[in-house]
């Protein structure tokens, strides 16, 4: 464990504990943005752990696990290593409660950045170079898009064995297999050799406290399996993933399932139902095989073709 940690030319020495900015931007109306990160030292020698959220601005569920878990003593004042939080990346997003920047640019496709480029690109760089260097791991929290629900969920490579050992720590109720997109936070991040898993939980703009929950275990059972804290913590049965598939609208009409979320369903079983507004036609979302529900696309009017039910299938 170094003596000192810099982020952004701030140190932050073993056993304290310190708010740093590690970007600031500023807008057309000369408003100045800043975005902290909270830094919490042991004495002791340990990893120095990532938690993030906030990547797009309106995955609220990710930003109220982070805030919920500054509180925690435990987390303030680990016994070994470092423990650093964001719960806001990306504050303007943040502020417009919108997905993209302002520009329209998805900002986890903007890594690695640099410093002279658009917007997202100058936030990426900033991370890039002020956050990752002093990691060794890290967790960042997402949600789904708006009115796709994700059952609490941990997206990792499965061709990587240290990313299935952390995601086990973690703990979560289902381990997906995820493999890196270009552009992405957690791809740039492998390619230094730093392992990011993706916790994915609930929905856009809507407080889940199933997902905020199972986030804020999830933290404190990694950080506890990793002997950074001390816990207790309830420990659910963790379901590999290892073939997903979204099931999809073979029917214009209105959309339900009476299939509780996150439940098991058997093969030629009806987990879904479509129906025309009048009742005169109504068409069955038959399973195509065993698996789980991951995600669920609450709208309830629906196009041919759009996304119904995300589904996974045990490995």
């Amino acid at each position: 464990m170094p003596e000192e940690i810099f982020i952004n030319e701030t140190s932050i020495v073993p056993g304290e504990k310190k708010q740093v900015i590690f970007s600031k931007y500023e807008l057309p109306s000369q408003s100045i943005i800043e975005t902290p990160a909270y830094v919490f030292r042991s004495l002791h020698e340990g990893p120095t752990i990532l938690l993030s959220a906030g990547m797009h601005g309106e995955e609220t569920n990710g930003i109220e696990t982070l805030r919920q878990l500054i509180k925690l003593d435990i987390v303030q004042n680990p016994l070994r290593g470092s423990i650093i939080v964001i719960p806001v990346l990306n504050i303007v997003s943040f502020i417009f409660s919108q997905r993209d920047l302002p520009d329209g640019r998805d900002l986890n496709r903007c890594f690695p950045g640099t410093r002279k480029g658009s917007l997202g690109s100058r936030i990426a760089f900033d991370i890039m170079q002020n956050i990752l260097p002093v990691i060794d791991l890290g967790v960042d929290f997402h949600t789904g898009g708006a009115k796709i629900n994700n059952y609490p969920q941990i997206r990792c490579v499965f061709d990587e064995p240290k990313n299935i050992e952390l995601a086990r720590l973690f703990a979560p109720p289902f381990i997906i297999n995820s493999p890196y997109r270009e552009g992405s936070f957690r791809m740039e991040a492998a390619r230094l050799g730093k392992n990011i898993l993706v916790f994915e939980a609930g929905e856009s703009q809507r407080f889940n406290n199933t997902a905020i929950n199972e986030g804020l275990y999830g933290c404190q059972r990694l950080l506890k399996n990793l002997n950074m804290i001390k816990a207790e913590l309830p420990q659910p049965h963790t379901i590999i993933i290892g073939k997903d598939k979204w099931l999809r609208a073979s029917e214009a009409g209105m959309f339900r399932t009476h299939k509780k979320f996150g439940s098991f369903f058997e093969k030629d079983e009806i987990i879904g139902i479509i129906s025309d507004p009048y009742n005169k036609n109504e068409i069955s979302v038959i399973a195509p095989e065993n698996g789980f529900i991951i995600g669920i696309n609450n709208k309830p009017v629906v196009h041919v073709g759009e996304a119904l039910l995300h589904i996974g299938l045990e490995k």
